[in-house]
Order: structure tokens, then C-alpha cells, then sequence
């Protein structure tokens, strides 16, 4: 792609500069996506090059330490409390204790199950005082692989808190050594309501965070690379175990002829969420400005009645307004009595279920519905903005002889742009999840025969979301492809993520409104 000169772009044409920073905008995307690679790169170099940074900082600190930093790599605490840091000591020493207890009598048989997710399932025994076969029930897979993850990340724990143990030791050798006089346990708990209490407030919510939101994720991530579904629920019908990558190629292999093919009901699901995305997104977005700057502009009556209505619009819970929506719609729904009553058609439409060039009408139908959802949140903010635009930028404008349209697309559009720039990131990525609107609206339909043969029954406006909804349910529910979905989803979506936001302008001229 030919680059041009500030001088050469300021000499196109309107049109010209548009194709130009269209170009530009595409031709980053590749080179946007080869710096995060080699982002990735830098970033597992940096673990390496830091890993054996602190196994050389372990060597060298029990090679230089006295026999108390020594016995304290055994005997966690046991420095900090030769030295007089009791508290300090006592807290590595009853960690090491909670440690050892719960490996013995419950993390080891976690661990030693991981690599089977158990070996004895559901089976027939003989009870005697029934005279009878019962079921006799086994290993739980699900609970070893979610004990199995918990006790990982308690190992990793573990690890840390060690290698912070040997650090305390080091620090209080050149303390003493220096001169210094060491925390005494007073001055540790003041420290933790004074200089430290950071560590303090973000003790639990971090906590919170591993527990109830990475450690989900890892285990979800893990499932991706099991068997389990319904027929396998790891308990009650039959053990689940691990597959391997088989799911993966299960997913993204193009099988091709007949038979069931989950590369092209992926693709042609993602393609469908991205335009979904897309337009959801954008249309709400310049509607919703445009509706701002209608109540906004001077002589416009009544300016709070409008703002209050389309307010009142956002209390109702969207899913009733959602439901009653799909109800007007229906065959025999209010719409078409009226269009029949009109004489405006001869025979209901079906807006919710014409498989015509691909479900175009379904499709158009939950996009402009959607339109009516958004636009009172979008007109809410660009509201609050709109208002901040310095009234001297129109002014001087009109002066120079700018239209409205020259002064929309030089002071408006880019004010609102830079202001608004990750909200519209968040809002693609969150339209991309958008549940609510395709499950209630249409619940996916019209069913898509040709994709229908995939796990759940696909439809032409199913969402990635709502696809991987379908798998997990029923008898049948195909969790672990269910897994593999949401990862790719998550791959999708950190692309696009990633690359957009480093070309916003937001981001890459944070000064030019300042």
C-alpha cells in the first residue's frame, strides 16, 4: 500500500482519505496481531530469564545464609522467629503446617487421581441383605478434577509463600548485618494498618478473584480436553477422561461431504456474531448520538419530557420487554392481525421463522429491535458528552463557514470518538455475548437444517452465546465442546480486543483533548 506525506493526504479528495485510512486501518491489523505474538514471545522469554534469576537468588541465599535461613528451608518461619519476628514466623510455620495436613490427608490422592479422573465407575454388586444387584458408585471424575485444580493452585500457593519465607530470611541477614534493627511483631501489625494497608484491603478481593473467577476459568479451560457430557457426567453414568486435543480437532477439522461438520457451524456462527456485533453496536451507537442531538439542539420544547420517556424505557426489565416484543411478532401475533386487517398482506409473515436467503428476515428483525433496546442508554451518554463540547469549536466553525454536516464530521464525530472509544470496544466485545436479546427474541430460530446435524439445534440467528447455551443442556449436553466453544470465543475476541484497542485514538493521541 502506497503511503503519502502529510502534504500528499492533505491533497486527496474526501473520498480518497477515506479509502487511504480504511487501507491503513486493515494493512495495521496483520502487523498489529505480529506485535502481540512477539509480545507473547517477549513475554515467556521474561518468565524464563526470571525463573532462573530467583532458582540462582535461592542457591545463593542458602549458600551465604547462617544455620537459622537454612533450617528455614525446611522449617518454614523458623528464621523469622530466631530473630525475634514471632508473628512473621509463626504465620509462615502454621501455613506449612495447613499444607502438610491437607496434602497428606486429602491433596495427594487429588493429585495421584489427576492423570486417571478415577478408575472404578458406577458398577453392579451384590448386596446381600437385599439379595439383590445394586448400583455401586465409585470415583467422582468431576470432583477429582475440581479438588485436582484446587489443589494445584494450593501447591503454586504454597511455592510462593516458601520462596517469601527464604526472601524474609535474606533481607533480615543484611538487616543485621548492615546494623539495622528488625520489625518486631508490633510494628508488622501497625504496618498492615499504616504503610502495608494495601496489602490489606487487597487481601480478600484477590482471594475472591482466585477462587471464584481464575480458578473457574482453568477448570473450564481443563474440561476442554475431557469427554464430559451427559452419557460421561463422571459419577452417575460413567467416568470422563481425558481426550486430548481430539476435541479441538473434533471442532476446527473441515470434514467436508456429507456427515456432521463443526468447522463450517462454527464458521458460519461466528460470521453471523460478528456481523450481529457489529451492527448492533454501530447502529445504536450513531442513532443514539444522532436522538442527543435532536433533544440537544437549540428550539427543541419539552426537552426533559423526552429525555424522561426514553428513560422509562431502560426501567422496564428487558427481558419482559423483549418476550412481549417476540409475542407482537409472532404469526399470530398483533402485527400481523393488524397488516391483515389493513389488507397490507394476504397472509401472516413469519418474522420469526423464514429460512428465506439464510434467515435474512429473522436477522434483520432482532437488529432493528435491537436498535429500539439500545438507543436510550447510547442517547444517555452522548447526552453527558455533547454537552461538554466547547460552544467556541461551533462558534468559530460557523464563523469559517462550516455546514452542519462539516461541523458534525470535524467537532462532533471526533470529540465523540476519542471520548467513547472503549466503550464501543467494550460494546462489540459485548455484543458479541449478547445472551438476552437472540434467546428471548428468537431463541436462535429459524432452525439452519444444514448446520443442525452439530451438537444443539443450530439456528440462522444463534450467537456463538447462545449456541454454547444449546450444547450444555439436555440429555445429550456436550460440555467439553461446550469448553472448546468458550475458549474460542475467548481467542476471538482477545484478537479483536487487542487490535482495536491499540489503533484507537483514545489510546494513541491520550493528549489531543487534554
Amino acid at each position: 500500500m502506497k503511503r503519502y506525506s502529510d502534504l500528499e493526504f492533505l491533497k486527496l479528495s474526501k473520498g480518497q482519505k477515506f479509502l487511504y485510512k480504511l487501507q491503513s486501518f486493515f494493512a495495521a491489523i496483520p502487523r498489529a496481531i505480529g506485535r502481540f505474538f512477539l509480545a507473547i514471545g517477549r513475554l515467556f522469554k521474561n518468565i524464563g530469564l526470571g525463573i532462573g534469576r530467583e532458582f540462582a537468588d535461592i542457591f545463593n541465599t542458602f549458600k551465604e545464609g547462617d544455620w537459622k535461613t537454612r533450617v528455614s528451608f525446611l522449617v518454614m518461619g523458623f528464621g523469622s522467629m530466631a530473630r525475634g519476628q514471632v508473628l512473621r514466623g509463626l504465620m509462615f510455620l502454621l501455613f506449612e503446617a495447613v499444607f502438610i495436613f491437607y496434602m497428606v490427608t486429602a491433596g495427594g490422592y487429588w493429585m495421584s487421581m489427576l492423570p486417571s479422573l478415577g478408575k472404578i465407575g458406577p458398577h453392579q454388586e451384590y448386596n446381600a441383605v437385599l439379595d439383590a444387584y445394586t448400583t455401586a458408585y465409585g470415583d467422582n471424575s468431576f470432583k477429582i478434577l475440581l479438588y485436582g485444580v484446587l489443589t494445584m493452585f494450593f501447591i503454586v500457593a504454597f511455592i510462593y509463600t516458601w520462596r517469601l519465607n527464604v526472601k524474609q530470611n535474606k533481607i533480615a541477614q543484611e538487616y543485621l548485618r548492615s546494623g539495622r534493627r528488625l520489625k518486631s511483631s508490633g510494628d508488622d501489625l501497625r504496618s498492615l494498618v499504616d504503610e502495608q494497608f494495601y496489602k490489606t484491603l487487597l487481601a480478600l478481593p484477590l482471594t475472591g478473584i482466585l477462587v471464584f473467577t481464575v480458578m473457574p476459568i482453568v477448570f473450564m479451560i481443563l474440561v476442554a480436553f475431557t469427554n464430559y457430557d451427559g452419557s460421561h457426567d463422571g459419577y452417575n453414568n460413567a467416568l470422563f477422561g481425558w481426550q486430548g486435543l481430539a476435541n479441538f480437532r473434533t471442532m476446527l477439522t473441515w470434514t467436508g461431504g456429507g456427515g456432521v461438520n463443526y468447522s463450517a457451524t462454527f464458521g458460519e456462527i461466528l460470521t453471523w456474531t460478528l456481523i450481529w456485533a457489529f451492527f448492533a453496536t454501530f447502529t445504536n451507537y450513531f442513532l443514539g448520538m444522532f436522538v442527543a442531538m435532536m433533544i440537544n439542539k437549540k428550539g427543541i420544547r419539552l426537552k426533559k419530557l423526552w429525555r424522561t420517556i426514553l428513560v422509562l424505557t431502560i426501567a422496564i426489565p428487558q427481558f419482559i420487554s423483549l418476550l412481549y416484543v417476540s409475542k407482537m411478532f409472532a404469526k399470530n401475533g398483533i402485527v400481523n392481525g393488524l397488516l391483515l386487517n389493513l389488507g397490507w398482506i394476504s397472509k401472516a409473515i413469519d418474522f420469526w421463522g423464514s429460512t428465506a436467503h439464510n434467515g435474512l428476515l429473522p436477522r434483520v428483525m432482532v437488529i432493528v429491535i435491537n436498535i429500539w433496546i439500545g438507543i436510550p442508554y447510547l442517547m444517555l451518554i452522548a447526552t453527558g458528552i455533547l454537552m461538554n463540547i466547547p460552544a467556541d469549536l461551533y462558534e468559530s466553525s460557523r464563523i469559517d463557514g462550516a455546514n452542519a454536516w462539516q461541523q458534525y464530521t470535524k467537532i462532533t464525530l471526533p470529540y465523540m470518538l476519542f471520548i467513547t472509544g472503549p466503550y464501543l470496544l467494550t460494546s462489540f466485545t459485548g455484543n458479541m455475548n449478547n445472551f438476552n436479546v437472540i434467546y428471548l427474541l428468537t431463541g436462535g430460530a429459524p432452525t439452519n437444517a444444514a448446520a443442525s446435524g452439530a451438537a444443539g439445534s443450530v439456528g440462522y440467528t444463534d450467537l456463538l452465546v447462545t449456541w454454547l447455551f444449546k450444547i450444555t443442556t439436555g440429555a445429550e449436553a456436550q460440555y467439553y465442546l461446550a469448553s472448546v466453544v468458550g475458549i474460542l470465543v475467548f481467542l476471538v475476541v482477545a484478537v479483536i480486543s487487542l487490535v482495536v484497542y491499540n489503533v484507537l485514538p483514545s489510546i494513541k493521541n491520550e493528549e489531543d483533548f487534554q
